[in-house]
């Protein structure tokens, strides 16, 4: 099955692996890595966010939470919001549980997780529900032109 996120890394020449799963309807990330028998610190979400008419797609890993005042900081921008899921799907074209971070309907400032530098190859969204793509971090930042930024809250046990 062919998605705008395949066309995108096709065209662009990327180097990449399609990882399939039976997807779940819930917690799609975590269900992922497991369906997957991944460690959660390898499996990225995509998660849309905004500020005013400004939309950023930041990437973070399944296990953790954006700190959205941090990624605020990150691309200089006031304050950061998470966008519905009904502006997220308007936004990037995907359905949610799907949204990749390539081959969205409008471009956007795009934040990648600093801790996907820890790693050999992460997952993220291929751009369907149980499809994701698996690749070298470096090679997604520099696809997207991404900012590499500490974005995930901080628990009293990190």
């Amino acid at each position: 099955m062919k998605t705008p996120a395949l066309d995108f890394l096709a065209k662009n020449k990327a180097s990449y692996k399609v990882y399939e799963y039976e997807a779940d309807t819930h917690d799609f990330g975590k269900h992922a890595a497991h369906a997957l028998n991944m460690d959660e610190n390898k499996v990225f979400k995509t998660i849309i966010l905004n500020h005013d008419k400004t939309y950023v797609t930041c990437i973070v890993p399944v296990s953790g939470r954006i700190s959205l005042k941090t990624a605020a900081r990150a691309v200089k921008l006031k304050e950061l919001q998470t966008v519905d899921p009904a502006t997220a799907q308007r936004v990037t074209g995907y359905v949610v549980g799907g949204i990749s971070p390539f081959g969205q309907k409008r471009r956007s400032i795009t934040i990648l997780d600093e801790s996907a530098l820890n790693q050999e190859e992460i997952l993220v969204s291929a751009g369907k529900r149980g499809m994701s793509v698996g690749m070298k971090p470096q090679d997604i930042a520099s696809l997207l032109d991404a900012v590499i930024a500490d974005v995930v809250e901080k628990t009293a046990h990190d």
